[in-house]
Parts: C-alpha cells; structure tokens; sequence
C-alpha cells in the first residue's frame, strides 16, 4: 500500500470521489470529517500535530482499501467517543446506529477494574473479536486506525514503542493475515520489527540492500526470458519481480535456522493474467522449460486458502538460480493485496461493482462459527485470546471434509482436532477417521491438502480422557474437558441426592427431628468444618463416606450422638473375665479380646509401624484407624486402643500412594517395572494430566508386605526420571 500523508480532506475526497459517486454518500464522509474536526480542536498527538492529523489519515487509508462511506465515516469518528464527551443518542441523532456501533465497537473498554495491564487488554481485544464476527468492519477500522500508529511510533517512549509493537505483531498482524490482507500485515510486521529488534532489522536490511544489484539482474533476466516465451503462445499478462519484507525473512532465519542465502523466494517472480484458464496455461509452459523443484508446487486457486487467497506457486530453476513464481488473474492479484477488503462492498456502497454478499459471507463463515464456539465455552477474555492466537492465529494447515469444506488448523492437528471443530457432537461421537479414504489412527497428524472423513457411532462411550494428550488445538481440548465436567457434575448430582438419603436415614434411626436440622443453610454452615466449601460438596463426601455422618450430625445438632450400647455390647460380649490379649488374624492386639471381626479402613489403608486406633462400628466389629486419621478425629466415646504384633510383617496391606511427574512416553511403564522389581502387587492405578504445567499425577494402591518393603519402593519411585514427589494418601 503506498504511504502517503495527506494534509487536508480535499485530498481524502479526490481518493474517495475514485469509486464512490453518489452525493448523498459523499455528504455522509463529509459531515463525519466536520463533526470529527470540531470535537477534537485543541487536541494534539504526541508529535505535537493536531489530532485531526490521524484522523484524516485513518480514512484515507480506508479509502485505498476502497471501504464505503459508512465505514469512512465511522474511521474519521473512531475516537470521538473515547476522547470527547458525546452521548450515545446525540451521536446516534447525527450519524445513525450503524455507524454508532462500529465506532462503539473500536472503542477502549472504559474504566472496568480489571487485575493487571494483561487482563485489561484482553479483554479489549475480546470485545474487538466478537464485533469482528458480527460485521467485519470493526476490525478494518481497528487495523488502519493501529497501522498509522505503528508509522508514527517514533514519538512515543521506547518501553511504550515496544509494548505496542507487541500487541501489533501478537494480535493486529495475525488478523490481517487471516483476512488475506497482506498490504497491512507486512507494513504491521516490519514496523514491529523494526521497534523490537532493530539490531536484527538493521541487518537483514543491509543483507538485503548489498544483494539487490545482483537479485535484480537475476530477476530481470528470467522476467525477460518468461516474456518472451508467453508472448510466443499469444497470452496475455504482464509481469514483475517483487521482494520479500523483513520480517518474514527474519522468521524464516530463525523458525526454520537458515541462513540468508539459503531462503529460496528472495528471488520471486509474479505473473497476472486474465483468467483462471491462463493460469494453468502459463503454469504449463514454465513446467515444460524450467525444471520445477518437487514439493514446491502449491495450488491456492483449486483450494483457496481460508482468507480468501487464491493463486499458483511453483518453484523453478534456472542457471543455478532459485525462483518462486506466483501466477494469478488481477482479482487474485487485488484479493491477495486487500484481502477481504477487496471486495467487502456493502450495499452501502451503491456507486461501485456489486458482489455476492453471501459468497463472502460464506467465506468467513470459518470466523464467526468460531467466535460463536469460543463464546460458549469461555467467560474469561485471557482464555479466549489463548484460544483466539492457538486455534486462528498460528492455523496454517488447511484440510478439507469429503464436502469440499475447508477446515484451518494448528500444526499437529489431528483427525480428532478437526471433528471438533466441524461440530461437538460429532468429536463426541467420533470413533475413528480416514485421511484421503485410507484408515487412520486417530492421533495422525494432518497435512494441508488431507481430505479427511470422521466415522461416528450413536453407541460410542464418548471421548476419552487421554484424548487430552493428542489433541493440539485449544478448542478440542476445551469441548473434551467439557464433557469429563458434565458427567461430574451429573455424578455429583446423583451423590447429593445419595448423601441426602443417607443423612436424613441415620437422623431418623437416632430419633433426631429431620424437619428440624434437616435444612441446607444449616448443613451450608457447617460445610466448613467438615472440610468441604458447600452443601453440594458436602452431600457428596457423605455418600462416598469420606466423612463421618456422626461427626456430621454431632455439628449440627451441637451435641454429642448417643452410640446404641447393644453395638458396643456385641463386640465386648466376651469381653468379661478375659485377662489376656491375643492377635488377630490381621496382626493386630486387642487388649482383652481374642475373637471379634477386625477391618482395616480403607480411608487412611493403615499398615505396620502406623499408630492406629480402633473404631466400635454397628454390626462391622472394630474398624482399625490411623490415629491422626480425620474421620476419627472428634470421636471419643466409640474408640478402644490396639497396637500390631512384632511379628506382622509377613502379612499383605493396601497401601495407596501419589506421584507428581513431568509427563513424559512410558512414564507408566517404568512405575509398574519398579514396582514389579519391589517384588509389590499393583491393585489399582488412575492417571489425569495437567497440561498447563506440562505435569501428570498418578495414584495407585499397591500391595505391600509392612513398613520395610513401603519404604524401600517409595526411595525407588523417587528415582525414576521425571517423577517430582512420592506421597502416601493418608484420606
């Protein structure tokens, strides 16, 4: 796009007076730019220029991307909300409700209280995002209003140069690139670069300023050659060189460690022609005189790419020379410069060509079905923009339905990443795929060019968890995490109902009123001190029995529960007249008994050397407790002492352990070879991944033979690599 200042709205008309005509439409620009001009007299920018100067600009832009008038209006009006002090009925009195929603909708957040600068701005950008998908003039304003910022950057402090230039090549760069709108995201790339790491921009420049003799000849020499051998076959075209920005060679440099010589299309060629037909035709003579280098040859015109471009690139050789060259008609040529705003004509727009509203909508359709989808799924701006740079931004493979649909995603992608982004349900449903009508696993990385077909059953158990380990995109992640919540939830809503029959059976049978201390603010109150944070929790540690419903009712009714003394008389029924101790079968001593039924509990799985305590229960015998075990912490009138006999530890005990990992491939197998090698049993092991912290936690039971063979496996587990903490659950 040419950089050109423009001093007063003459200028600003002549460009507009280009391709709009009607005089009504022209007046609506003109009263924008009056209004715009009286609200922001005496104020200036940071260069000292009156700040009508970046007004004008803003839309002088918009008129070289050839917007309508309503979006010029809205350009020239895009502060006057934030900076001046105007209602929303006065502006919409003068302008009308569409032009007050785009200015609305590229406007600042006010003053929210949010918790740092980070939040602050995601949030703005989120807002920006959802407007974007409801009308895609949002987002031009907002890029050429961010564009002629970036050209006059060098007024600001650098900290400010360089925190601005960040979010440019972070958020604004990145859309413009998805709109196909190259002119901006090149400008917007370069000057971010240039701001963030000008040592690196200084150099590349010079590179590239010492080897453009030598590339020109070069590229002149073949634009010659491929001249003359098209004017030969009577095609129309005309043809130039053109160079690579910056900052696209300073990425390749570093993404894909080359070096500067080694990067093929600094040498670039392109070719315009009058159709679809010609392209092909000029593609073919190329093929036939220059030899194409394999794997280089990209087809954007029978699959466009998802913003729209459209375009052949082939890379030849010629006398040891690399070329790319790019062929395309002159509507490919303009859509790959503007992109979408290179025919977005609204009706708006009634003096210009007309086109198939609904082809482009249609066209962007990928966006706003995704905006839709991230609105469902997310609440806070941070995560939205998380999913907003992973999911479309950094989207660079393009893969296709059996349809023709074509589905843009993250490298890594697999089958599992795109049946999610086609629907829920059918990632939900999915039980396997095919890529190109071959079977596949389903964690198969996708290429551009797949076309993959996802086989779905209504039987099918839904994901699973280890789904989380494949997928790359933030949008599958987030729909299988859904699902595994919804089902807990479901759970948790059966346990409350259990916990509820629990707790209203036990008051019953102790004759406490349930009408009276039956009552959920009540139960609210005491959830605390039961360690649970709500009624809900509370229902659910009561119907798994991870609390004592004893100790439950002991805080709500304020007063001791009576135990039924027939239960502590049938496990001392041989209690009288017995001197001696003798163990049980579990080695454990009960002072005084030698036969009642002993049970080791499950809630704190206790084993030799462990202080323990026993628990008189109803029709169970004794239950045998750790002594700091939390269930029996507030219990006194139920509990007799016991102690393990020496001779115990050949006996087998459950005893289940935590570990915290790094996650890593055969992490599991080398646990349950440490294990085995312990010469211990495996019951029972379960898994979940954190994959923020790139973690994974894994709890196990395991059958070991007293307190020795305990701690010689918990030293060995420590050892294994990755593995951060070995803990033993004691509740």
């Amino acid at each position: 796009m040419e950089i050109r200042k423009i001093d007063s709205f003459d200028e600003l008309l002549q460009e507009v007076k280009t391709y709009i005509v009607k005089e009504e439409n022209i007046k609506i620009i003109r009263d924008a730019f009056e209004f715009a001009d009286k609200m922001h007299k005496n104020q200036f920018r940071k260069s000292g220029e009156p700040y009508i100067v970046h007004i004008l600009q803003v839309g002088f832009i918009l008129a070289q991307l050839k917007t309508g008038p309503k979006t010029i209006a809205a350009g020239l009006l895009h502060d006057v909300i934030e900076d001046c002090d105007i209602s929303k009925d006065e502006f919409v009195a003068l302008f009308g409700e569409e032009i007050y929603t785009l200015v609305e909708s590229v406007t600042k957040i006010g003053n929210l209280k949010f918790t740092d600068e980070k939040e602050y701005q995601a949030n703005n950008h989120r807002k920006i995002m959802i407007a974007m998908a409801k009308d895609i003039r949002v987002i031009l304003i907002k890029l050429v209003d961010r564009l002629h910022n970036m050209r006059t950057l060098q007024f600001m402090s650098i900290e400010k140069q360089k925190k601005i230039s960040e979010e440019t090549l972070g958020v604004y760069a990145p859309i413009a690139h998805r709109l196909g709108i190259s002119e901006i995201k090149n400008e917007l790339e370069d000057l971010s670069f240039y701001y963030l790491k000008k040592e690196q921009y200084y150099e590349i420049a010079k590179l590239v300023e010492m080897k453009k003799t030598e590339r020109d000849s070069q590229v002149n020499s073949m634009i010659n050659e491929i001249s003359q051998l098209l004017s030969a076959n009577n095609i129309q075209f005309r043809i130039f060189g053109r160079s690579k920005h910056l900052y696209s060679i300073y990425k390749k440099m570093t993404t894909k460690q080359k070096r500067f010589e080694e990067i093929l299309d600094l040498l670039a060629i392109r070719i315009i022609t009058k159709n679809d037909s010609a392209c092909y035709e000029i593609l073919g003579h190329i093929h036939a005189k220059y030899l194409p280098i394999p794997g280089r040859f990209k087809d954007y015109i029978a699959v466009p790419k998802v913003n729209l471009y459209r375009s052949l690139h082939t890379t030849i050789m010629n006398l040891g020379n690399i070329f790319e060259v790019q062929i395309r008609t002159e509507e490919m040529d303009m859509i790959a410069e503007k992109g979408i705003a290179a025919h977005w004509r609204y009706k708006e727009n009634s003096g210009s060509k007309e086109v198939d509203q609904k082809q482009i909508e249609d066209q962007l359709a990928w966006f706003k079905e995704f905006s839709s989808m991230v609105g469902e799924v997310h609440d806070n701006a941070l995560d939205y923009m998380n999913l907003m740079t992973n999911d479309i931004f950094e989207a660079n493979v393009y893969v296709m339905s059996p349809k023709g649909k074509i589905v843009a995603l993250s490298n890594g992608a697999t089958p599992i990443d795109f049946a999610y982004r086609i629907h829920t349900e059918i990632g939900h449903k999915m039980v396997g795929a095919t890529i190109n009508g071959a079977i596949c696993s389903i964690n198969t990385p996708l290429k551009t060019g797949d076309v993959v077909e996802i086989k779905t059953s209504n039987n099918s158990n839904g994901p699973s968890e280890d789904w989380l380990k494949i997928v790359k995109t933030t949008n599958a992640k987030n729909k299988i995490r859904a699902y595994f919540q919804k089902i807990d939830n479901e759970r948790k809503s059966l346990d409350v109902k259990k916990g509820e029959e629990m707790l209203k059976d036990e008051m019953i049978k102790r004759n406490i009123d349930v009408q009276q201390f039956f009552d959920t603010k009540k139960l609210e109150a005491i959830a605390s001190s039961l360690g649970v944070s709500s009624y809900i929790d509370l229902m659910h540690v009561i119907a798994n029995k991870t609390v004592s419903i004893i100790n439950v009712l002991e805080k709500l009714t304020k007063q001791k529960v009576s135990v039924n003394k027939e239960d502590i008389l049938k496990v001392y029924n041989r209690l009288e007249n017995k001197k001696t101790s003798k163990t049980n079968a579990r080695g454990i001593i009960v002072p005084g008994i030698d036969s009642v039924k002993i049970t080791l509990s499950s809630c704190c799985s206790p084993i030799p050397s462990d202080e323990i305590v026993g628990y008189i229960s109803k029709g169970m015998g004794i239950k045998v407790h750790r002594k700091d075990c939390s269930n029996i912490k507030n219990e006194t009138t139920r509990l007799i002492p016991l102690q393990w006999d020496d001779e115990v530890n050949n006996q087998e005990f459950d005893v289940r352990l935590k570990i915290i990992a790094n996650d890593r491939n055969h992490l599991l197998t080398d646990i349950v070879n440490t294990i085995s090698q312990n010469k211990s049993s495996l019951a029972y092991v379960e898994s979940k991944v954190n994959n923020e912290k790139l973690q994974v936690m894994i709890k196990l039971q395991v059958i070991v033979r007293g307190q020795e063979q305990l701690a010689n496996l918990l030293s060995n587990l420590k050892k294994i690599s990755s593995v951060k903490e070995v803990t033993r659950i004691l509740n």
